[in-house]
């Protein structure tokens, strides 16, 4: 691969560095976040924890700084359609773009999952307590939810982006307004099954903005960026303070009504805001980042980013349980001693950043290394020829994304509890491989088409 300084020189002019910054900060902030908001504590000999948004109620106005995955999904809906868009106009399939974008994202997820039962497997051989593993392999995979909701959208993005051509900004407007009657029939029937729609429709919304960002239906300029921030900011209050919607834009284990899980017209009020401010912000950004040291270090997070993001709260679990169990690195507990907390949190996030950092190290190569669909075509006797036929290789890819989807499913809503040897369920873990085995073989299979990314993007 390429250097930094390489990759940097050869940017092409037309690139939008913002988003790629954007993108970068977002990740960066979600780590943060997590290692900060997670107080650790001992239990019966082993490790146990809460979220201090439980005892420190003046932090939950906070979360409106910290919460952005919003912003990475505007980003993400930008990269999408500019990458979609140049893969069609090439005359490529669609298939095939869902291919390249699902080795970014399978492929360092496979291999979160299979360290983690192997990790498990092999902390229940050496006696270590059944219920602690699962809970240990359960925080671990936290990420697995982004993941979980971003792969179905990375494949409702061909039909998305489509209707997005025809229908502009209508479509956000009617995800949104399905949002609202989620929302009302949790608060006015108690019908919470009725508000599980909001997990797609909400994130759907706010990926169809990226769209309008790229293509100029939202323009670059003071006149609509305004607007939108100050109206989502103004909307997210009138919606907390005076309405029926919490403060906090990060779930508080033990309340029943919550923002993010699923989302809520709260939530996708402070996404307008940071759409609005990510558009104010574009010009001073790109500035900014013709510098070549600047422009270096975005590029240095986004061909990593994917890696960041599983691995962090594999990192927080590695150092919980060899330094803190130990009794090495005590952490007091919020709220009686809030400041002494918030200090020791200092040399722990120092910690948690140099841990992560080895995984990277170890497990970014994975994610910086590109798609390879059909080179390995020749050399594999696995690959079926039949997998060839433009139908049948749309067919597996629709089926290995399902399959994918469903394991990861099957992890995420497992909870922390004993899940046998390998810390996860193996039903759900095996559908997750399948899916992952499949979307391999359809990248292998020989098509005579090329396989580069045309916008060179080196983030999901």
């Amino acid at each position: 691969m390429p250097g930094l300084r390489e990759l940097a020189e050869r940017t092409p002019p037309r690139r939008e560095r913002h988003v790629d910054l954007l993108r970068a900060v977002a990740i960066v902030i979600v780590v943060l976040g997590h290692w900060m908001v997670i107080v650790v504590t001992g239990a019966n000999g082993g490790v146990d924890g809460f979220s201090a948004l439980e005892v420190l109620s003046w932090g939950r106005p906070i979360t409106w700084l910290v919460q952005v995955m919003p912003v990475f999904f505007i980003v993400g809906g930008f990269a999408n359609a500019a990458s979609l868009a140049s893969h069609t106009r090439a005359g490529k399939a669609v298939d095939d773009w869902l291919l390249d974008r699902s080795a970014r994202l399978v492929r360092p997820t496979t291999a979160l999952l299979v360290t983690l039962a192997a990790a498990a497997l092999i902390a229940r051989t050496a006696g270590v307590d059944p219920a602690q593993v699962g809970r240990a392999v359960w925080l671990a995979s936290i990420p697995l939810w982004f993941l979980l909701v971003y792969l179905v959208v990375v494949f409702l993005t061909p039909l998305m982006h489509r209707l997005h051509r025809r229908a502009g900004l209508a479509v956000p407007l009617v995800l949104v307004v399905l949002v609202a009657a989620g929302d009302v029939a949790r608060l006015a029937f108690d019908a919470a099954a009725l508000q599980l729609g909001n997990y797609l429709f909400a994130w759907l919304a706010v990926h169809q903005t990226g769209f309008a960002w790229q293509d100029g239906t939202l323009p670059v300029r003071p006149g609509v960026a305004v607007p939108l921030f100050t109206g989502g900011a103004a909307a997210a209050v009138l919606l907390t303070v005076a309405g029926p919607y919490p403060v906090s834009m990060v779930d508080v284990p033990g309340t029943s009504f919550r923002n993010l899980s699923p989302p809520t017209l709260a939530l996708l009020a402070l996404a307008t805001a940071q759409l609005g401010l990510a558009l104010l912000l574009r010009d001073a950004g790109e500035r900014r980042l013709r510098r070549l040291g600047p422009w270096m270090a975005v590029i240095a997070v986004n061909t990593v980013i994917m890696t960041v993001l599983l691995w962090h709260m594999s990192a927080f679990v590695v150092v919980a349980v060899t330094v803190y169990a130990t009794g090495l690195f005590p952490l007091p507990r919020p709220p009686g001693a809030t400041e002494a907390w918030l200090l020791w949190k200092l040399p722990w996030l120092a910690v948690l950043s140099v841990v992560l950092g080895a995984f990277v190290a170890v497990f970014g190569r994975i994610e910086r290394r590109g798609p390879r669909r059909g080179a390995a075509a020749s050399r594999s006797r696995w690959t079926p020829r039949a997998l060839g036929r433009p139908r049948l290789r749309a067919t597996v890819t629709t089926l290995g994304y399902a399959a994918a989807v469903l394991g990861l499913l099957g992890v995420a809503v497992a909870g922390p509890a004993d899940h046998g040897p390998l810390g996860l369920p193996a039903a759900a873990l095996a559908v997750f491989l399948a899916g992952a085995a499949l979307l391999r073989a359809a990248r292998a299979a020989p098509t005579g088409r090329g396989v580069a990314d045309p916008d060179g993007r080196t983030g999901p």
